[in-house]
């Protein structure tokens, strides 16, 4: 195992530490403060150093929506949970083995997760009257938590703020500059009792902070300070070591959330499809980070555009489209009902269009920063008149690579727009990602019409005279002598494409583009069945594949026999899937909505499903959906 002791700059020569060290095989810490105490970084940078060091991990940011909550306060909450392990993991954890709360607001909205015997690690500085009447506290809690027997909790108060002013006393900071650093102190703490590597961290400092070396070198020292006090205090009696997880294929690499991972996949398939990729784009939580991350990629053809609203994003994305390139849009749920009425004019002209929803709690403006799966029948049906649309949805972060690259594929392939439902936790959530063989990834290239094809020997163009095998028509580049033809909003004539107001063409042109969303190729899916006797399948779609995968494996280990089956594709399903649930006698469905996938199967193969719901803004806990799996295993067997 790497020694991660070994910093010249945080430990004299030659000394060893006081303390024993015990290995573990997982560790869930949460991070959490008011939104101003950077713990999005620390918890970010504690991630870094544990996939550098070689561990499963997966994390769950959660951060207010307001701007800047009132100080102390518990809206003004913000938390980053990392689950590290030396095996594959699914999920962020359901609860902290460690809680650092900064402050007592973020002790009180984050004390009932800390389950008895987790270790607590508490900024005293914080714990002022005023602080305290702000949090809803009569009293101070950390006496009380002293004298609570019953909580084993494992306390540590620290006085972070204090400590980290007298690191930073040298270098002439002023008192309020200094402060701010402390949560570089609790980084260096945590990263003193697990036993992460150093140098990275301080890299990434000198480099975050390259143009004010003076605040680099302050944070470089409060990190160091952390360390040391682990190093030097007689309050932590036992450190931690989690290795390397070994159960992961090999290959090389890399951290990677949800939203980087969908900004490298739409940069995959420009690559990969030989076209441009244009973004037309508005800003909105939580997708507003593929729009920051593609503007970095303009050597890959990547031209980006943030315009003044969702509707003109969308129209500027469809306009690519039409003159030859991969047109993408980016938004959430209130954006992607402003984007309707065009994304049904891509219906009516065909034109490929990637349609990329990160979900979050709704109606309206609802829950900007909270998570939710809550658009799936907005994507299916939320259009005027009949307008199919292809839409899948990733399960996990690095999945969002490979979701992209497939969305791509359907809508260059049949010549339509295709929606991709993300949501907030698979966004902001990280896990390692194996950097694939770019040479490996599927060939979309696109072939462009660029001769006459009426059938007539007119020598005319027809511009939807369709492909047998796909129903998709004909992409003509603007400009291709001898292709000029009419796309708008009015129904077509079959073949030519003219405006047409036939009740019989009419009626032939829905049903054309509906067989062309039924006749997409879609994998046969797969069930997780392994004793092949499960009575109960549990099914699952999006960011719930970690939490239902976690549940099933919890079941399992009991002795209880589950089947998983998880969709990437929901318009169309899978060909096999109505085949696949007539084997079971119960079918649950857990969803972070009110039950839409369940609406859709019920419907659709007469399967009486059992829908478990949740809408708290938060993900599924794997001890949650144990519960009701074992409910319903235990219902059949009677």
């Amino acid at each position: 195992m790497t020694d991660t002791h070994d910093n010249p700059a945080t430990r004299t020569p030659g000394t060893a530490p006081a303390t024993r060290t015990e290995r573990l095989d997982r560790v869930v810490i949460r991070f959490a403060g008011d939104s101003g105490d950077g713990m999005q970084l620390a918890g970010d940078r504690f991630t870094s150093a544990a996939a550098a060091f070689g561990n499963d991990l997966a994390t769950l940011p959660n951060f207010p929506a307001e701007i800047r909550a009132p100080q102390g306060t518990i809206p003004g909450v913000s938390s980053f949970q990392v689950h590290f392990a030396d095996y594959d993991i699914l999920t962020a954890g359901d609860r902290p083995d460690v809680l650092v709360a900064m402050n007592p607001a973020a002790l009180k909205a984050n004390l009932a997760d800390l389950p008895p015997g987790g270790t607590l690690i508490v900024n005293t500085d914080e714990f002022t009257p005023r602080n305290l009447a702000r949090a809803g506290y009569a009293s101070n809690p950390l006496e009380d938590l002293e004298d609570d027997a019953a909580s084993s909790y494992q306390v540590h108060q620290v006085a972070m703020a204090t400590l980290t002013r007298g690191a930073l006393s040298a270098t002439g900071l002023g008192k309020k500059d200094a402060e701010r650093a402390k949560n570089m102190f609790a980084l260096g703490l945590l990263s003193w009792m697990y036993h992460r590597p150093t140098q990275g961290t301080e890299r990434f400092l000198r480099k975050k902070f390259a143009r004010r070396p003076d605040i680099a070198e302050a944070n470089v020292l409060a990190f160091r300070a952390g360390w040391n006090y682990g190093e030097t205090t007689e309050s932590f009696a036992v450190t931690f070591e989690v290795a390397p997880a070994t159960t992961l294929p090999p290959g090389e690499y890399r951290q990677i959330t949800g939203n980087t991972a969908l900004a490298y996949g739409v940069v995959a398939a420009g690559v990969r499809s030989g076209l441009p990729v244009v973004l037309g784009s508005y800003p909105i939580t939580p997708a507003s980070d593929i729009l920051h991350e593609l503007s970095r990629h303009k050597n890959f053809g990547v031209i980006t555009l943030q315009a003044e609203d969702e509707i003109a994003a969308v129209g500027a994305a469809l306009g690519a489209a039409f003159g030859g390139a991969l047109g993408v849009t980016t938004t959430s749920g209130p954006g992607l009902a402003l984007k309707s009425e065009t994304i049904g004019l891509a219906v009516m002209t065909e034109l490929p269009l990637l349609v990329i929803d990160v979900q979050r709690g709704g109606p309206s403006t609802g829950l900007p920063t909270k998570t939710e799966q809550a658009d799936l029948l907005q994507a299916m049906f939320g259009r005027n008149g009949e307008s199919p649309v292809p839409v899948l949805a990733p399960s996990t972060p690095a999945d969002c690579f490979d979701t992209a690259l497939d969305a791509a594929r359907i809508a260059l392939a049949y010549r339509t727009p295709v929606l991709l439902l993300s949501d907030g936790h698979i966004a902001n959530g990280s896990e390692p990602w194996l950097v694939p063989d770019a040479a490996q990834l599927p060939d979309l290239s696109v072939q462009f019409t660029t001769e006459p094809n009426a059938p007539d020997g007119s020598g005319g163009f027809w511009g939807y005279l369709r492909d047998p095998e796909t129903l998709a028509r004909p992409w003509a580049v603007p400009g291709t002598p001898g292709l000029e033809h009419r796309i708008g909003g009015l129904e077509k004539a079959d073949g030519t494409g003219d405006i047409s107001y036939d009740p019989d063409n009419h009626d032939r042109m829905v049903r054309l583009r509906q067989a062309k969303v039924d006749g997409i190729t879609v994998p046969d899916t797969q069930v997780d069945d392994p004793s092949g006797k499960a009575g109960v399948l549990v099914v699952g779609w999006g960011s719930s594949y970690g939490p239902i995968g976690a549940a099933v494996r919890r079941v399992r280990r009991t002795g209880r026999a589950v089947a998983h089956l998880h969709l990437r594709h929901l318009n169309p399903f899978p060909a096999n899937l109505g085949e696949v649930l007539s084997r079971y006698e119960r079918v649950v469905v857990p969803e972070l909505n009110l039950g839409q996938l369940a609406t859709l199967l019920r419907a659709r193969y007469l399967t009486d499903v059992v829908s478990y719901t949740k809408v708290a803004g938060l993900p599924f806990g794997a001890e949650e959906l144990q519960g009701v799996l074992t409910d319903v295993i235990e219902g059949v067997r009677t």
